[in-house]
């Protein structure tokens, strides 16, 4: 099972991979950190960590069960001149779900109906875990079929995962605790699932779009609010300077 450990090309493809992991596994985490954000305090943290774990365990079976995901890849039926696999239901499913979930969580920040939820009662938190185990399940597709095209070795590839899973472990609070405080932040992020969401239907139609102007978009648009955050920081600053020199 190990008998890779001497070859440096089988090390280079374990950095890379672990590389991509981390990389897909962004879209999980903004994902979590969106929807425990709408539990009570106490429980995120817990959630976050069950979410995660989640994802691990999605992506370890999808791994252990290969056969049956690549069988995924073979055509169930045609719709609309293309051919549609397993894979491309999943994917369509999972970006329609993603696209309808996004929308809601932006409908509820922009008409004030999280703020009443908050004081009506908290989000149920099996309702947000199963939410989070579905989208799990899509990002794990994708996931893995890439691991599969990469590498040849099951262990190279279950080493990935778990150590794309820690990295997801130590950043998914702090990422969560920065979307939490920065609503433009927040509102970004749900612009940036819908558009994933939108790829996963269209990737489910067999219209590839290149995962590196997705995330050269998202990383563009974070270093502008970035610096919008830090001017508004900034002239907050200055304002209240003003107030405690004329007082």
């Amino acid at each position: 099972m190990f008998e890779w450990i001497a070859s440096p090309e089988a090390w280079i493809a374990l950095a890379t991979l672990m590389a991509l992991e981390i990389v897909l596994g962004i879209d999980n985490i903004i994902f979590i950190s969106i929807l425990v954000g709408r539990l009570p305090p106490e429980q995120r943290e817990k959630a976050r960590k069950l979410g995660i774990s989640l994802a691990m365990l999605s992506r370890l079976a999808l791994l252990f069960g290969i056969t049956w995901v690549m069988g995924l890849t073979q055509t169930w039926f045609s719709m609309f001149g293309n051919e549609i696999s397993g894979r491309d239901v999943i994917l369509i499913l999972g970006g329609l779900f993603l696209l309808a979930k996004s929308t809601h969580e932006i409908h509820n920040s922009l008409e004030g109906e999280e703020d009443a939820q908050g004081l009506g009662g908290a989000a149920n938190f099996g309702a947000i875990l199963i939410q989070i185990a579905i989208l799990d399940i899509v990002f794990s597709l994708d996931s893995v079929i890439t691991a599969v095209g990469l590498v040849d070795h099951l262990s190279i590839m279950v080493i990935a995962v778990l150590a794309s899973v820690l990295v997801m472990l130590f950043a998914a609070k702090s990422i969560g605790d920065f979307v939490d405080a920065h609503p433009t932040i927040k509102m970004l992020a749900l612009s940036f699932l819908i558009m994933v969401g939108f790829t996963l239907v269209i990737e489910g139609f067999d219209v590839h779009v290149p995962k590196g102007y997705i995330y050269f978009a998202m990383a563009f648009s974070i270093a502008v609010e970035m610096l919008n955050i830090r001017l508004r920081k900034k002239r907050s600053d200055a304002v209240q300077l003003r107030k405690s020199i004329t007082e």
